[in-house]
This record gives C-alpha cells, sequence and structure tokens, in this order.
C-alpha cells in the first residue's frame, strides 16, 4: 500500500512556513504499514492541483492533500476537487452548525464566508474537524483513496488521528513495517560505510538500510516488511547481532526515537533533577529548545544568556581575571559559566556554552568554530572543546545539539 502526500500553498514555496505537515502524516502512515512514494509540494492552482492529482493516482493507493480549504477566495482546493471528479458543490448543513456552534462558543461573528465552508463536493465523505472549521473530505474513486485535510496543523493531525488513520486500517490489508536504529558515534558517513559494506550487500531482499548522519553521528536505520511481524523482527535482531560484530567500538546504543530535548526531559522527570542554561555563543537557543518540551517548568529553572564579558561577571560570577587571562572564549569561562548558574538557579544540572561562531575573530584569539562546551553537577564540571568550522548559523546549532547530547551522556554517567 503506497501513498503520495501533496501540500497545496504558495507560503510553502516561497519559504514564508515550512512544511511540517508532511513530515508528521509520513510517520504515522508508516506505523500503520503504508509506505509513501512521494511528497511534493505545489501552488494553489487549479490546473497544477488538477495535474498533481492525476499524476498521483497513476503511481500509488492513497493520495493526501493538505491546504487550500480556509474561507478566503485562494483557497480552491475543493473546488479543483470537485472539477476533477466531475462534481459539483452543495451546502452541508452539518458542517454549518458545526461552524455556527464553534463561533458562538469563542464569539466570533458568524458571516458568509464562514457558511460557504459548509460548500463540499457531493461525492465527498465528510471527516469531522473536531478543531477548526473546514472539513476533511473522503473520496475513493478508480480504486484509489484521495483524502483532503486542512493545512492548519492541530485540525489536520486530528483529522488524521480520529478519522482517516482508523479509516485506512479499516478498508485495506497492511502489512507490517519493522525499524530498529542503531545509534553510532565518532566516524563519518563514508567510514561507516566502507567499514560495512559487505553486510549491506548481504542483507535480505526486504530489509533495507538507511544511513541518517548528522553532527557527529551516524544512525543506522534497519527496515523490514513483509506479512509476519515476528518474522521482521527476529530477522533485523539477526542483523544487527552482525552489526555489533563488525563496528562495536562505535556503537552507542538504539535510538528509540524522538528529540533530544525530549530524552532529556524524561531522563530529569524521573531522577527528579534539574537543569539551568548559561549561554553565550547560542543566544537563548538551547532553552529555546528545552522549552519546546511540554512540561519543561518542571525540571527546567531558566537560563541566563550573557552575550558581553561585562554580563558574564555581573550575572554568573566569571572572574574578570580568568576572562582577562583566558579570553571569554576558553575552557575556564565556560567552566566558570556553568558553576555559576548551577549556584544561582541552585539545580542539579547547568549547561554553559561560549564560542566565536564568526564571522570575525571579534576579541579573543580563538579560531571561528571554536566551542566550548560545560557540564556541571554536583559531582563536578565537564569542559569540552569543539571546532565546528563554518558557517555562523552550522556553528550555532552544532553547538545546541553537541550540548544536550553531551548532558544526556553526564545524567546516564552520574544518577
Amino acid at each position: 500500500m503506497r501513498a503520495e502526500i501533496i501540500t497545496i500553498g504558495d507560503e510553502i514555496l516561497i519559504g514564508q512556513i515550512v512544511d511540517t505537515n508532511s513530515q508528521w502524516i509520513g510517520e504515522q502512515l508508516n506505523k500503520i504499514g503504508v509506505s509513501v512514494y512521494q511528497i511534493s509540494s505545489i501552488q494553489d492552482d487549479k490546473e497544477h492541483i488538477l495535474a498533481a492529482l492525476k499524476e498521483a493516482e497513476q503511481r500509488v493507493d492513497i493520495v493526501i492533500l493538505t491546504g487550500g480549504l480556509g474561507p478566503t477566495k485562494d483557497d480552491i482546493t475543493k473546488h479543483t476537487i470537485a472539477s476533477y471528479f466531475n462534481d459539483h458543490l452543495e451546502l452541508n448543513n452539518d458542517v454549518v452548525t458545526h461552524i455556527r456552534e464553534l463561533f458562538q462558543k469563542y464569539k466570533i461573528p458568524f458571516g458568509e464566508s464562514n457558511r460557504l465552508q459548509g460548500m463540499l463536493p457531493t461525492k465527498a465523505s465528510v471527516l469531522k474537524n473536531l478543531y477548526g472549521t473546514a472539513p476533511g473530505m473522503w473520496f475513493y474513486e478508480n480504486n484509489t483513496v484521495f483524502v483532503s485535510l486542512p493545512g492548519v496543523p492541530n485540525e489536520m493531525k486530528g483529522l488524521m488521528k480520529y478519522e482517516v488513520l482508523p479509516k485506512i486500517q479499516k478498508q485495506c490489508k497492511l502489512p507490517f513495517i519493522v525499524h530498529k536504529t542503531i545509534m553510532t558515534y565518532g566516524q563519518g558517513e563514508s567510514v561507516v560505510a566502507e567499514r560495512i559494506e559487505t553486510f549491506e550487500n548481504n542483507l535480505p531482499p526486504f530489509i533495507k538500510l538507511a544511513y541518517l548522519p548528522n553532527y557527529g553521528r551516524v544512525r543506522l536505520r534497519l527496515t523490514a516488511k513483509g506479512e509476519d511481524k515476528s518474522i521482521l523482527e527476529n530477522a533485523i535482531e539477526e542483523q544487527i547481532k552482525k552489526l555489533y560484530i563488525l563496528i562495536p567500538d562505535i556503537i552507542s546504543g538504539f535510538d528509540v526515537g524522538g528529540r533530544l530535548e525530549d530524552k532529556i526531559a524524561t531522563l530529569l522527570k524521573e531522577r527528579h533533577k534539574t537543569l539551568a542554561t548559561a549561554e553565550s555563543i547560542t543566544g537563548g537557543k538551547i532553552a529555546a529548545t528545552l522549552v519546546a518540551v511540554p512540561d519543561a517548568s518542571s525540571y527546567f529553572k531558566g537560563s541566563i544568556v550573557a552575550y558581553s564579558a561585562t554580563t558574564k561577571e555581573s550575572l554568573l560570577g566569571v572572574s574578570k581575571a580568568t576572562i582577562k587571562k583566558y579570553s571569554v572564549v576558553s575552557k575556564e569561562v565556560a567552566k566558570e559559566m556553568a558553576l555559576g548558574v548551577l549556584q544561582k538557579m541552585e539545580t542539579d544540572f547547568a549547561i554553559a556554552v561560549t564560542g566565536n561562531a564568526g564571522p570575525t575573530q571579534d576579541n579573543t584569539d580563538k579560531t571561528v568554530g571554536v566551542v566550548y562546551i560545560a557540564i556541571a553537577s554536583r559531582k563536578g564540571v565537564l569542559v569540552e572543546e569543539f571546532n565546528f568550522g563554518k558557517p555562523r548559523g552550522r556553528v550555532i546549532d552544532k553547538t545546541v545539539n553537541k550540548a544536550l547530547e553531551i548532558l544526556e551522556k553526564e545524567i546516564l554517567k552520574n544518577y
């Protein structure tokens, strides 16, 4: 069973927003055994949408569209879909009633444009939108399922979770898809690939290997697809044993999914520990990453963005003599920043980062790209030096990622 995801909206194509819908939909489809064959982003243009639908119908069993279902004139998806199926729009009173009730609940005026959202293709099976006004639509034509969903992420997710996924599982015979991902550290993608080339060439035909490189690490994802889940799981385990024989020195464990910040949240909450950050080079980006996790307030106490030397001294207690002797970009300053925020915030762990992101060396003698990351706890301070190269944005992103990686290891090691 193969699917194609089509996102509709000029705002995606011009970079005004990032398409996160496709990533989420693909993940959910994969979990129930549907393989995503292609993802496309197209304009709010009738002929473009019609062409995309025709091409997708020839390639896959399920076509999922998001976007273009709002109350404004530039939202043309349902009119175009009606044209594609030689259909017409009629007013759906149940949808209009739902919209009216929603507007009354939030004391919003109900206008003609809102009423017109109840105009739907007659061939559509209406999918109730619990979180908004635009209903989802389900069509089955020429042995192909077509689903149209609003582009607003929380509305799309609600419709997928409560309407679309259950409907697909009920109507379609789906295979099992089993994934297992091994984490490796310390060697690049090309080196890892060379070491396991023979292994990869001899994989069973129903198992695929994917390389997922990131800063300082490479994830190896094994994927098996078939009708018997236990056979797939056993086959994956056999291949993992072979990898442990080939590259035991760089395997650090399994990636159980999720973001680093989610894993750190779980570790801190399980151990009833707290965290604070002192940031210079990252300007608060580590703190922003951490607080994006729900319930972060239960373990994250706060951050001090100490960008200048005087702020490091006044808010974190970094010694002026230390800065004069070693400069603000140094192992010594990173250590004092970490200890300062640990004491000030009264936490169990603290992250401190200082470095030179470029494009110039500023008032330091350190090469652009040099970064110091310190992790302080009640058991001591670990400081590591890195050179993340260029450009500026890459240095900052790598600093955030590496700081969280080191913190995760320190939590596991010490508690």
